[in-house]
Order: C-alpha cells, then structure tokens, then sequence
C-alpha cells in the first residue's frame, strides 16, 4: 500500500480583522498560496490531480466551491478540478485527510490541500445568521437536545465550568499564547512557512505583508480581566482568553513517497493516522480529546511518543481541559503559540496548524506530532505526522 507524504506546507502571515489582508478576495488569497507551493517546489500544477480546499462560510465571496475559483485565480490549468470541503474549524485538516487518502488509494498521484478564510469579507455566520437563510439545525436536531441553542461561546463557559478552570487561568494562558508567538517571530520561526503578501496599504501604496498580526505585546493580567465575558454574565470567557476573527490561508502538497523520490521532491513528513470523532454538540468544543485518544489508539503510539502537539485555541479553556484530560506535557503544547495570539480564519485554520506544526518538527528534530481542533456541532479531527 502507498504511503501519503507530504512535500511542502506554505501559509499566509494571519491577518486581524480589517486588517492587512481586508482588501484581498479570498479566492485570490488561496491563490497566493497555490502559486507560492508550486514555486517552492518546482510544480508543475497541471500534474496536480485534485485541490482539496477546506472553507467555512461558503457564501458570497466564499460560495460557488471557492477551490475552484482559487485554482483559476492561481493560473493553473483549467484541467485541474477542485472541491470545497467544511467540517467547520477543521475543515483544511480534513481536506488534508482527505488527499492523503486519496494518495495512499491511487485516485491521486499529486493532490494540493488547504482552506481559507476571509472573516473580514465574508463574516462569521452570516451564511445563516438571523435565520434568514433558514435554521442550519433544524426542528428535530433541537429537540434532540430540548431546544437548546447551541453555541461554542455558551460551550466553552460550560467546558470551564466542567473542569473547575478560572478567569485567571484562562488568561494566564492566553498571555502566554501571545508570548510565545511573539519569540517565534522574533526568532523568524515563521519565515520558512510563511510567503508574504502583497497588498495595499491605507495610503494607497503597495507593501508586502509578511508578519502575523494579532499578536499583542505587552498585555497584563489586568487588562484581560477588564474584558467583558459576553456568553456569560458571571463568565470566564473573554475576547481575551479566545481566539482571534481572522484572515489567512494555507496549502499543502501531498504525494506518494515513490512520485515524491521521482519528482526530486524530499518531503517533511508522512501522514502516519488520521481520525475524526463526533462529540457532545452542547459543551460542543471538547471533541480533541477523545479524537486524540482514537488516533493515539489506532496509530499504536503512545502519549509519550509524540514530540510536540498542535490543538487549536478556540477557547483557551478547551486546550486547558485538552491537558487536564490527557496529561500531556504542557511545554509541548502550541509552541510557537495558538489561534489566541496568531488568529484563526476558520476554513485555513487545520493547514496553519499543520503548517507550522511539520515546520517545527523538522527545525527540532521531532519524529512524531499530533494535531486536533475542535470543530462547530461537536466534531474533532486528529493527525499524527511522522518526519522524514
């Protein structure tokens, strides 16, 4: 049976809200990024055989399968076909998953995978907010669960409470995310992952932007506690302690080990087990843990084993319940810091995290990494990455 490698992993820096990448169309966005994968390693894109592409809020600019529209946009043959995948956050981990398997089946021999997100262009929800578009959940779904409105904000307090984790904690952890991922720049950790973008400043001049920039310095422990909790009048959740609206993108390339060593290609790693898990869709966020506990179990690896782990700060109290649960070692976790300081455009998210997680295996020297997000309904992916 083949193997699933994968060759290369590029991203966009992570822009606020409004910010640098505002005035860029997401489908030209993911283009960046195809462009940028297939330079970085000689490609030739008509040799790809799908664009698996991870998006979350698929409508306006986002609609009409925007994978498609990223490879036109790239300039890549019209032959190469593209599909547009959600399961939510983990919507580009699982376009990954996707095309590793279908490497490893022989219905690829070259696939491309990633997602994008644009949340200043194509806000969150709006695919559905105020029901004007119908309710995404449906009658029967609701009273599954006695109508409750589900919610991650709500879910993340529940998750909190659950695991008796406090307001300090919770920021103490988010001062740290930003810390961290303030030294990963300062240190240029990035630079190998990332291809800056150009666009045009409020002055109307050209720049590259080239920088994440949600990452804050300098905040204290009493300016997060001055943040209001908005799910929760008594609450511990604040925009503080959560993760950032975003723009960015990402994008991966996956091949077989034998094309890879015919192509001249030396690849990052292997996708060595991948799972995905349904989970409580009320608390809705704790999901990664047993996602991790499936993919631990089926890869016959142990916690130990894993080097360095990627588990998206959608809340911190999930990555905070993600170690009570699992023990692992906290200084393995989210080293260059998470979505709290980084950001998280939704549908990029899973191939930022894997991203930079392969690049940091490699700089260090780890044979085994293991990423999970949680995702919207109550959903999880896991993957373990083994280097080459």
């Amino acid at each position: 049976m083949r193997d699933a490698v994968i060759v290369d992993a590029v991203r966009t820096p992570v822009g606020r809200r409004g910010g640098a990448l505002a005035g860029v169309h997401p489908a030209d966005l993911s283009a960046h990024v195809l462009t940028a994968l297939a330079a970085r390693n000689d490609l030739d894109p008509a040799l790809v055989d799908d664009v698996v592409w991870g998006c979350v809020t698929q409508i306006g600019e986002q609609t009409a399968c925007i994978g498609r529209y990223a490879v036109l946009a790239a300039g890549w043959p019209e032959e190469v076909p593209a599909v547009t995948v959600d399961r939510q956050c983990g919507s580009s981990q699982q376009a990954v998953h996707q095309a590793a398997a279908g490497v490893i089946a022989g219905q690829y021999d070259i696939a491309v995978a990633g997602g994008v997100e644009s949340m200043t262009r194509v806000p969150m929800g709006s695919s559905w907010a105020g029901g004007a578009f119908g309710d995404p959940y449906g009658p029967l779904a609701r009273a599954r669960y006695d109508g409750f409105e589900f919610n991650q904000g709500v879910g993340a307090e529940l998750i909190a409470a659950e695991y008796g984790l406090t307001r300090a904690e919770l920021d103490e952890y988010a001062l740290a995310s930003h810390a961290k991922a303030a030294r990963a720049i300062d240190e240029g950790r990035f630079q190998g992952q990332t291809t800056p973008v150009p666009v045009t400043g409020p002055d109307g001049g050209q720049r590259l932007f080239d920088t994440d920039e949600g990452v804050r310095r300098g905040s204290t422990p009493e300016k997060l506690a001055a943040l209001k909790t908005p799910f929760q009048a008594d609450g511990v959740v604040s925009a503080g302690n959560a993760s950032q609206i975003s723009d960015g993108s990402a994008a991966l390339l996956v091949t077989a080990g034998e094309i890879a060593a015919r192509h001249g290609w030396s690849p990052l790693a292997r996708v060595h087990t991948a799972t995905v898990v349904g989970a409580d869709p009320i608390t809705m966020l704790k999901g990664p843990i047993p996602a991790t506990a499936k993919v631990l179990k089926r890869s016959g690896l142990a916690l130990g084993d894993i080097g360095a782990f990627e588990v998206n700060e959608a809340f911190a109290s999930v990555t905070l319940a993600w170690l009570r649960e699992t023990g692992a070692d906290p200084a393995l976790l989210n080293p260059n810091g998470g979505a709290i300081a980084l950001g998280h455009p939704l549908g990029g998210s899973g191939a930022r995290l894997m991203t930079t997680l392969l690049h940091h295996m490699r700089e260090e020297g780890i044979r085994y990494g293991l990423q999970t997000m949680c995702e919207g309904g109550g959903m999880a992916n896991a993957t373990i990455l083994e280097l080459l």
